[in-house]
Formats: C-alpha cells, sequence, structure tokens
C-alpha cells in the first residue's frame, strides 16, 4: 500500500509507471510529471476489464482516492458498473435546465445586441437558476416554474416575470427540437401572471414638461461622461444600450455621422445617426476626457466598459423623474411625437431614424443611407427645437409643408 509521502515523492520516468496501493487501485506517473489515480476492475455484465479516473493528485489526496475506490468497490458489490453509473450522471447533468439554458444561450445570444443578450443571462442567473437550474429540464412541471416566477412577482417585478417565462418557453422549446424534452411545459401558464401594466416605456410630449427636461439635464452635476450621455440622448434618441455602447471609432465628428455597426442593433441592421451641430459640439468637448480609450462614455468603476445601464435613469430619478414618468428610452417617443405632430416631418424619415423596420412602395427595405439628406435637416431641425424649448423661445411654427413637400 502507498503512503502519502511515497505519493507526494513519486518522480517521473521516461514511460508512464504504475504505483498500486491495492484492490485494483493504483497511482499512474506519467512522464510529464503528472499523477493520476486510477482504478481497474471487471464489468457486471461481461467481465471484461475497465479502468475509472478517480482524479489526480493533488487535488484528490490518497485517502479520498481510497474512498472513491471503495465506492466503486460497493456499487460493483451490488451488479453495478461504477463507469456507467458515472456516465449517466454526467448526462443527466447535461440535461437540467440551467445546462440546457446556457447552451441555449451560447448558440442564439451571438444574433442579439450585447445589451439585450446581458440583460438575459442576468435575468436567468438572478431568478431562475437558483430555484429550477439543477432539475432535469424533462421532469420540470408547469407548477414548479410557476413557484420561481411568483417569487419574481412577489418583489413586484411583474415585467420581469412575464420576461423570464418567455425565456423558459425559448429554452424548453430548444430542449423539444434537441431531443431532451417533450413539450413547453410553459405553454400551460399562459394568463398565470399578473397581467402588466402598459407596455411603453415612460415618455413625455408636453413642450413644458420637456423644457423641465432639459434644464434639468443641464443642471445635472454628476460624472461628466454621465452628464454628456444626458445631453446627447435627446439629440440622437437611439436605444439607450446604443448610447452607452457607443464608441469613437464608430463616430466622424468631421463628417457629423455616427454609424453603428449590425451587431449593436435591435433589427441587426447597420445604422446611420447624422449629427447635429449641438451633438457635434457636446462630442467634442467630451473627447479630450474619453477620447483615448474604447468608449465614448466609459463606466465609472471600469473605463474598458461601457457605462452602467442605471446610471442614467438613475440621474433621471435625481431630476425628479421617475421611471414612471420618464426613462431614457423616452426620448424616442418624444422624437417620434413631435417631429411628426409639431414639426411636421414625413412619419417614414422618422420611423427610418429611429431604426425601425421601413419599406418603400415595393416592399424593399431602405439601407441605412436612405434619405440622408432630409434625415440630416430633420435632426438639426429637432435640436434646434429643443435649444428653443430649453430657452423658452419655441413658437412651435409647423413646417408641414416644407417637410412633406
Amino acid at each position: 500500500m502507498l503512503t502519502p509521502s511515497a505519493v507526494a515523492n513519486a518522480k517521473p520516468d521516461a514511460k508512464p509507471r504504475k504505483l498500486a496501493d491495492g484492490r485494483g487501485m493504483y497511482l499512474l506517473v506519467k512522464p510529464d510529471g503528472a499523477r493520476w489515480w486510477r482504478f481497474d476492475y471487471r464489468r457486471p455484465a461481461t467481465h471484461k476489464r475497465n479502468t475509472l479516473s478517480l482524479g489526480t493528485y493533488p487535488d484528490v489526496s490518497l485517502k479520498k482516492a481510497r474512498e472513491r475506490r471503495d465506492e466503486a468497490h460497493k456499487l460493483l458489490a451490488d451488479g453495478i458498473d461504477p463507469g456507467d453509473k458515472r456516465k449517466a450522471e454526467a448526462a443527466a447533468a447535461a440535461d437540467t435546465f440551467e445546462a440546457v439554458a446556457r447552451e441555449w444561450f451560447a448558440k442564439f445570444s451571438t444574433r442579439w445586441a450585447p445589451s439585450h443578450a446581458d440583460k438575459v443571462l442576468r435575468r436567468l442567473e438572478r431568478d431562475v437558476f437558483p430555484w429550477i437550474g439543477s432539475n432535469p429540464i424533462a421532469k420540470l412541471d408547469a407548477p414548479t416554474i410557476l413557484a420561481a416566477l411568483r417569487r419574481i412577482e412577489s418583489r413586484g417585478a411583474v415585467e420581469t416575470a412575464h420576461r423570464a417565462l418567455q425565456n423558459c418557453g425559448q429554452v424548453f422549446r430548444y430542449a423539444v427540437a434537441t431531443g431532451r424534452a417533450n413539450g413547453d411545459v410553459t405553454r400551460d401558464l399562459r394568463g398565470s401572471l399578473t397581467p402588466t401594466t402598459g407596455g411603453h416605456f415612460a415618455s413625455l410630449t408636453d413642450p413644458d414638461r420637456i423644457a423641465e427636461l432639459l434644464r434639468g439635464i443641464d443642471g445635472f452635476t454628476g460624472m461628466y461622461q454621465v452628464a454628456a450621455a444626458l445631453k446627447l440622448a435627446p439629440l440622437v434618441f437611439v436605444r439607450p444600450g446604443e448610447l452607452r455602447s457607443a464608441e469613437w471609432a464608430e463616430i466622424d465628428l468631421d463628417a457629423a455621422e455616427w454609424n453603428i455597426p449590425a451587431h449593436k442593433m435591435k433589427m441587426r441592421e447597420p445604422h446611420l445617426v447624422p449629427l447635429s451641430s449641438q451633438a457635434v459640439a457636446i462630442l467634442r468637448d467630451l473627447q479630450p476626457l474619453t477620447g483615448a480609450g474604447r468608449y465614448v462614455f466609459p463606466g465609472a468603476r471600469d473605463r474598458k466598459k461601457p457605462l452602467s445601464d442605471m446610471a442614467m435613469n438613475a440621474a433621471f430619478k435625481r431630476m425628479g423623474f421617475d421611471g414612471q414618468t420618464f426613462t431614457a428610452h423616452g426620448f424616442r417617443a418624444m422624437a417620434r411625437t413631435i417631429l411628426d405632430e409639431r414639426l411636421g416631418f414625413r412619419p417614414d424619415y422618422i420611423e427610418h431614424q429611429l431604426a425601425h423596420a421601413v419599406k418603400d412602395a415595393n416592399g424593399r427595405a431602405y439601407n441605412r443611407t436612405s434619405f440622408l439628406p432630409e434625415r440630416r435637416k430633420m435632426m438639426q431641425a429637432w435640436a434646434d427645437y429643443l435649444d428653443a424649448l430649453r430657452a423658452g423661445t419655441s413658437k412651435v411654427v409647423p413646417i408641414k409643408h416644407k417637410a412633406r413637400a
């Protein structure tokens, strides 16, 4: 039998060598110095020789290796092949809800915007995996999943609960497609959650309230890059995740253009944002501070990462605009409403600038440069309108006869 010192002092040779411990167990010392615990036995059904790994030294001590060998002998005494049992356990572990969900996420998340992928994974890790992640997906039932979703609801996060249910359904359908579940049990949960109230992001469309918000932004005294992001947000009205992840390499200040690559966009199509003179001025002012890095708006703790998704909404809350009144996403609805109803720009120009799916009369999707001259004029008119609101000088003169010509 081996001793702890003999194991610790085992030296490699030119060829692998075995140091026997008894009852089929030995230490395999490889030429590179690696030391593996092995157990040789005969399969109960066929009596053919087989070898089972018991781990590596020093991660697995001599005492622990012997315990594993003894457990294998107990299984053999009951007619159970320890190697087959290990394979079955590994297969079961690969078919847990969490394992299948992570496989689904790895396969499909490459097609999503990074901000969306991050939210989905954090939602699963925080609200789903702790409760059902270790369950075999084929054995999960609707009441078990509903209990996990009820925990989310209990803290008032009704919308998050609905999104978690949607994600669970996607995982189940992937499991069905890959042969690891017989059906999507989340279908039985339709109507089981508290209905969501609304469905649209909070926004402002009253000129007086917009002016109040703009003046609040001007008076913001937090981090400089957050202040710059707040000032730029209404001028470009992109999605918050697209703004936060803006990179200097995407922006041409001389051409007054911001080219957002497809992988960052919700519709997975590249998007061009004409920059007003006010937007260019904000970026030129910020460039000496963050221009040497990758992100236009780097994070406070790690400049190699973009600004937190909570930073801007937290700033709005400090100004007195909570999530029920206004969020960073609200600039999109604000711009869409006022550009159409008050400034009279064509809806297709607006929808195209919002990066919504817009098609021409022949059903063809417009490309990123469609209506670019018109959109440049629109973005400058929008910036000028916001300046007038901020200063309290806007008379809101309709320009429909010009914009729709």
